[in-house]
Protein backbone atom coordinates (compact mmCIF):
# COMPACT_ATOMS: atom_id res chain seq x y z
CA UNK A 1 0.00 0.00 0.00
CA UNK A 2 1.45 3.69 -0.64
CA UNK A 3 0.11 6.74 0.21
CA UNK A 4 0.48 9.82 -2.08
CA UNK A 5 0.67 12.90 -0.27
CA UNK A 6 -0.07 16.67 -1.91
CA UNK A 7 0.83 19.71 0.08
CA UNK A 8 -0.94 23.01 -1.13
CA UNK A 9 0.12 25.89 0.68
CA UNK A 10 -2.27 28.65 -0.13
CA UNK A 11 -2.91 32.15 0.00
CA UNK A 12 -5.03 33.14 2.51
CA UNK A 13 -7.73 34.57 0.12
CA UNK A 14 -8.36 31.26 -1.94
CA UNK A 15 -8.80 29.39 0.85
CA UNK A 16 -12.22 29.25 1.01
CA UNK A 17 -12.48 28.48 -2.54
CA UNK A 18 -9.93 25.97 -2.90
CA UNK A 19 -11.55 24.31 -0.53
CA UNK A 20 -15.27 23.89 -1.96
CA UNK A 21 -13.27 23.13 -5.13
CA UNK A 22 -11.51 20.35 -4.02
CA UNK A 23 -14.23 18.70 -1.93
CA UNK A 24 -16.96 18.87 -4.73
CA UNK A 25 -14.73 18.90 -7.81
CA UNK A 26 -11.14 17.93 -7.74
CA UNK A 27 -11.22 14.87 -5.06
CA UNK A 28 -14.23 12.73 -6.50
CA UNK A 29 -12.43 13.57 -10.06
CA UNK A 30 -9.17 12.16 -8.65
CA UNK A 31 -11.16 9.19 -6.82
CA UNK A 32 -13.17 8.42 -10.31
CA UNK A 33 -10.01 7.36 -11.93
CA UNK A 34 -10.23 4.26 -9.76
CA UNK A 35 -6.39 4.16 -8.61
CA UNK A 36 -7.74 5.15 -5.26
CA UNK A 37 -8.73 3.12 -2.92
CA UNK A 38 -9.45 5.98 -0.18
CA UNK A 39 -8.71 9.51 0.65
CA UNK A 40 -8.22 12.20 3.56
CA UNK A 41 -8.27 15.85 3.14
CA UNK A 42 -6.16 17.56 6.41
CA UNK A 43 -5.61 21.25 7.71
CA UNK A 44 -1.91 22.01 8.94
CA UNK A 45 -1.87 23.83 12.45
CA UNK A 46 1.54 24.13 13.13
CA UNK A 47 2.93 24.72 9.63
CA UNK A 48 6.15 27.08 9.61
CA UNK A 49 5.14 28.93 6.06
CA UNK A 50 2.84 31.76 5.78
CA UNK A 51 -0.84 31.53 4.30
CA UNK A 52 -2.32 28.10 5.16
CA UNK A 53 -1.52 24.61 4.76
CA UNK A 54 -3.56 21.17 3.32
CA UNK A 55 -2.54 18.05 2.68
CA UNK A 56 -4.49 15.65 0.52
CA UNK A 57 -3.57 12.21 0.68
CA UNK A 58 -4.72 9.18 -0.96
CA UNK A 59 -4.10 5.46 -0.86
CA UNK A 60 -3.03 3.30 -3.58
CA UNK A 61 -3.03 -0.51 -3.45
CA UNK A 62 -0.06 -0.77 -5.38
CA UNK A 63 2.92 1.21 -7.47
CA UNK A 64 1.15 0.21 -10.76
CA UNK A 65 -2.12 2.14 -9.73
CA UNK A 66 -0.04 5.29 -8.63
CA UNK A 67 1.94 5.00 -12.02
CA UNK A 68 -1.04 4.51 -13.95
CA UNK A 69 -2.54 7.98 -12.34
CA UNK A 70 0.49 10.26 -12.66
CA UNK A 71 0.67 9.20 -16.20
CA UNK A 72 -3.03 8.91 -17.66
CA UNK A 73 -4.85 11.39 -14.75
CA UNK A 74 -2.55 13.66 -13.48
CA UNK A 75 -1.37 15.99 -15.72
CA UNK A 76 -4.98 17.40 -16.71
CA UNK A 77 -6.00 17.09 -13.09
CA UNK A 78 -3.19 19.34 -11.89
CA UNK A 79 -3.37 21.68 -15.11
CA UNK A 80 -7.13 22.60 -13.77
CA UNK A 81 -5.62 23.01 -10.68
CA UNK A 82 -2.67 25.43 -11.90
CA UNK A 83 -5.57 27.36 -13.98
CA UNK A 84 -7.84 28.24 -11.18
CA UNK A 85 -5.53 29.05 -8.81
CA UNK A 86 -2.79 30.15 -10.54
CA UNK A 87 0.44 31.78 -8.45
CA UNK A 88 -1.74 31.63 -5.30
CA UNK A 89 -0.09 28.62 -4.29
CA UNK A 90 2.32 26.13 -3.90
CA UNK A 91 2.02 22.76 -4.13
CA UNK A 92 4.62 19.34 -2.98
CA UNK A 93 4.06 15.73 -3.38
CA UNK A 94 5.17 13.43 -1.96
CA UNK A 95 4.76 8.97 -2.07
CA UNK A 96 5.62 6.87 0.90
CA UNK A 97 5.25 3.26 1.24
CA UNK A 98 3.64 2.13 3.76
CA UNK A 99 5.77 -0.17 7.01
CA UNK A 100 3.27 -1.10 9.22
CA UNK A 101 -0.31 -2.02 8.52
CA UNK A 102 -2.84 0.56 8.38
CA UNK A 103 -5.13 0.19 11.64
Amino acid sequence: MLLYNVTLILEDSVVEEWLQWMQETHIPQVMATGMFLSHRLLKVLDSPNEGVTYCTQYIAENLENYETYQTVHAPALQEDLNERFKNRFVAYRTLMEFVSPIS
